[in-house]
């Protein structure tokens, strides 16, 4: 950000003219130089929280299976199916082993991922539904340091009584 810095401050100093025009485009610099610098910061942190939309993959596979989009609201991040990435899967497949009010629902649409909070780096507090056997497990989930990655662990219990899986951010 030190970069921006220099730029913001080589805009105000415009040759120290007092005219109005100039402090006009004095101004604007600064909001430019601002705004690009913030647009910078966000794309090499790729936000830096779980919002937007993730590739998941199935256990031990590199084959990706879908895309889930987080959003947050008031604190709290919920995943939601947004399409199928298996080919020749039905797009209207339903989740015909949900025990819950899921049951039958279409998969496309669906909240998969509920009440995750950030703490401590973390997310957790939430849970995480397994469409493909309908079991609801708790859930922590950890970004890495670039945040493109992002590590699902599902449990029963506690976390040593589970499985991780690794998403990645989709562009």
């Amino acid at each position: 950000m030190s970069d921006c810095a220099v730029l913001i401050g080589g805009a105000v100093s415009r040759n120290g003219a007092a005219r109005t025009s100039d402090a006009l485009h004095s101004l604007l610099g600064i909001l430019a130089t601002f705004a690009l610098c913030t647009a910078i910061a966000h794309a090499q942190t790729g936000g830096n929280n779980l919002a937007g939309e993730w590739r998941t993959f199935g256990d031990g596979s590199s084959t990706p299976r879908g895309v889930v989009r987080f959003t947050e609201r008031d604190g709290v991040f919920t995943g939601v199916i947004v399409r199928s990435l298996v080919p020749g899967e039905d797009p209207d497949k339903r989740c015909a082993k949900c025990s819950d009010a899921r049951k039958d629902q279409l998969l496309r649409g669906m909240a998969i991922v509920s009440g995750m909070k950030a703490a401590d780096g973390e997310y957790t507090g939430g849970e995480i539904l397994d469409p493909d056997t309908g079991g609801i497990y708790r859930s922590t989930m950890r970004l890495s340091g670039d945040g493109r990655r992002l590590m699902v662990r599902g449990y029963i219990g506690i976390p040593l009584f589970g499985r991780t899986q690794e998403w990645v951010r989709n562009d």
